[in-house]
Order: C-alpha cells, then structure tokens, then sequence
C-alpha cells in the first residue's frame, strides 16, 4: 500500500483478527515488539506483557475465590446458629422458657447487645399475660410491623420502643422483624450500640428465617 493510503488501526486490527495464524508464522514478532509495561516500569515484549496481564488476571480471580470461600464458611457459621436456635425453640416446655432461650441464644451466639419482644395476640394461658412481652404496643406501631414485608435495619425508626431494651439502654442500630402466621401478631427487635452492626443494605436472609423459626415456635402459645 502507498504511502497516500497508510494502514490505519483498524486496518491492522481487522487483518490480525482475520489471520489469527498470524504470530505463529512470525513468532520473532512477540519478542521484538515492546510496549508499555502494565506496571509502570519500563518496557516490556509483547510476550511478556500478556504473561503479566494474565498473572494480573488470576490474581484477581484467586481473590475473589478467597472472598466466595470466606463468605460461605460465615454462612456455614450462621446457619449452625439458626439451627441451634431452632433446637432450642422446639425443646422449650413453655412460653417463658421460649423467651429466655430465644434471648440467651441471640444475645451470646449472635452477640446481639439487645432483644426485645412484643405480641400482640391472646396467650392461650392467661398465666402468660403477665409477661413483659405482652404489654401494651402503640398502634402506629402495630400499623408499622403489619407493613413490614422484610426486616428492616437500620437506625432507630420513628416509634416507640424505649422500654424495651431495658433502663439506660439508647441502642443506635436496629434490625426488626415482622412476626406472623396469617397476619402480624408480634415484632422481634435486635440493637446494638454500633451504628453500622445493622444498616439498610446488609442481607436479611438469616433475619427473615430467624423470624419464621420464631413465628412459628410461638403460634402453640397465642390464640
């Protein structure tokens, strides 16, 4: 080709693409041809360059690979947890032991500072109605849970719930979960001191069954 019509880019690209025998029939090439290196340091052959790209490219995929494993031996830790706490719930012989088990567990196997819980149905033994769980909820309160589709977490809501974290409590993050069969009938709150333990964007996966294994567990002590 003249020198009037030099080979643009786009020229050579499409040949090389279209002659990928190319490089095997010119091998020198990958030598004698130097480019930027990647790392800033000089220069570097063709050959070399793809070689560091490469390592580049399994160094990120190796930790990728590291997080993947890290996050599924927590999940493995979590779901242990959630499975002791099921035991604990079925092996409990009244509502007051329900409660401690389910506080003991959460506060020392999911080091959660805070647990309160609120029902607002009829026990099936009076007896029960002296427990703190079933005192009196504000309704926009119980409007608030019977919108609650998922958990929610993040800092404290707009409702009130001071008395139930105990005197001098002033916890800054918050995860609730809606307890239900049909319909609402109770809330699980979980706080913490730390601001960012419970935050919008954090998965509520574990939450939400947790919320299940405890909707369900109470249903033979409410009406």
């Amino acid at each position: 080709m003249d020198n009037e019509n030099p080979l643009s880019e786009l020229d050579v690209g499409n040949y090389l693409k279209a002659h990928p025998q190319f490089f095997e029939q010119h091998a020198e090439l990958l030598t004698e041809m130097y480019l930027p290196s990647p790392h800033g340091s000089g220069t570097v052959s063709l050959a070399e360059r793809q070689q560091l790209l490469q390592r580049d490219r399994i160094r990120v995929l190796e930790a990728k690979m590291a997080d993947f494993l890290k996050f599924g031996e927590e999940n493995d830790v979590t779901s242990e947890k959630v499975h002791r706490l099921c035991l604990g719930l079925l092996a409990s012989q009244n509502l007051e032991v329900l409660v401690q088990i389910l506080t003991h567990t959460l506060r020392e196997d999911f080091q959660v500072p805070y647990v309160g819980l609120r029902l607002w149905a009829d026990p099936v033994n009076q007896l029960d109605r002296e427990q703190p769980i079933f005192e009196a909820v504000a309704e926009d309160l119980r409007n608030w849970a019977d919108g609650l589709l998922t958990p929610y977490c993040g800092h404290r809501p707009s409702l009130e719930m001071d008395s139930w974290f105990g005197e001098n409590a002033n916890p800054k993050s918050f995860a609730l979960v809606a307890l239900r069969s049909e319909k609402v009938f109770g809330l699980l709150a979980m706080a913490a001191d730390d601001e960012q333990r419970f935050y919008p964007e954090m998965g509520t996966l574990f939450l939400k069954r947790i919320g299940e294994l405890v909707s369900a567990a109470l249903l033979r002590y409410i009406e």
